[in-house]
């Protein structure tokens, strides 16, 4: 019974990073209506950048954190702006192909400034930690602690702010909100600037566990669009719940039924299972439209 529970905690550990993975993924489509695929890359690189700061220059963990975080915000936005913003009314192949040529040059990227050897990212929290128990350990409930509070903070920000609202009302009916005089081109480009903080921070919790280099996320992203597609790819909620299921699912089947070496299968089958039979999640809105 005490191994069970010890895969379930663990997988809840795993789930909020997978969920935080799928929130970005979530927060592009309901501005985009388009799946980013170089979401993993994005963190990663975002990941180096915090590396190098400790490790090189000699930054203080969280000073660099903070760094990344806001570097990773204004990367975002300017992506939105310069190379995504004139594809806006662009074909959605031609958007598809765009999200791929940013993955391949952001791991080209990562693996020509950092080179392509794994590399040790510390963990933040102290091994001994008086709050670490027996089923989860420092770094899982550290992490799990600074994702949450994103998550919450994100919340607020949607639920509080007049920019948080501008934001929702751009991504539900860009047409209405823009006769109110919201700019939703610049809506979008917050959306993209959050959402690649989102994966930077999750890249960054990540990389104590798997390790550092170029294709540390690639994984990860599948665990977090099994996520977004479980809970619903409109859905922000959803999408964080969807994580942890896919988290403790992957856990529990790869410790009981399938074994560790085959864990990512199960991203894959509940991705295909989910657009055979409930394409729209499990808290997802089916949105029909007149032809």
């Amino acid at each position: 019974m005490e191994a069970l529970l010890s895969q379930i905690f663990s997988g809840l550990a795993n789930g909020i990073i997978y969920g935080s993975v799928a929130l970005a993924l979530v927060m592009i489509y309901q501005a985009t209506h388009h799946i980013n695929f170089a979401q993993g890359e994005m963190a990663t690189f975002s990941t180096f950048i915090a590396w190098a700061l400790i490790h090189q220059a000699g930054w203080p963990y969280w000073w660099a954190f903070s760094f990344t975080v806001a570097v990773s915000f204004a990367g975002g936005l300017l992506l939105q702006r310069v190379v995504l913003r004139p594809l806006e009314r662009a074909p959605v192949l031609t958007n598809v192909i765009v999200f791929i040529g940013l993955l391949l040059i952001f791991n080209a990227l990562s693996g020509m400034l950092f080179e392509h050897t794994i590399k040790a990212f510390e963990s933040p929290f102290p091994k001994d930690w008086a709050l670490a128990g027996r089923f989860f350990s420092a770094h899982q409930l550290g992490s799990a602690g600074v994702l949450l509070v994103v998550l919450f903070a994100l919340f607020a920000f949607f639920r509080y702010t007049s920019v948080g609202l501008a934001m929702r009302a751009a991504a539900q009916n860009p047409e209405s909100a823009k006769l109110v005089g919201i700019r939703v081109s610049w809506m979008l480009g917050l959306g993209w600037g959050l959402a690649s903080a989102i994966g930077a921070v999750a890249g960054m919790m990540v990389a104590p566990i798997v390790f550092l280099d170029p294709n540390m996320m690639a994984g990860i992203l599948l665990y977090g669009f099994a996520g977004a597609l479980l809970g619903g790819i409109d859905n922000p909620l959803g999408a964080v719940i969807g994580g942890l299921v896919v988290g403790v699912l992957e856990n529990l089947l790869g410790a009981y039924v399938i074994g560790t070496e085959l864990k990512l299968v199960v991203a894959l089958v509940l991705i295909v299972g989910i657009l055979t039979i409930r394409p729209d999640g499990l808290f997802g809105k089916k949105v029909v439209t007149r032809v």
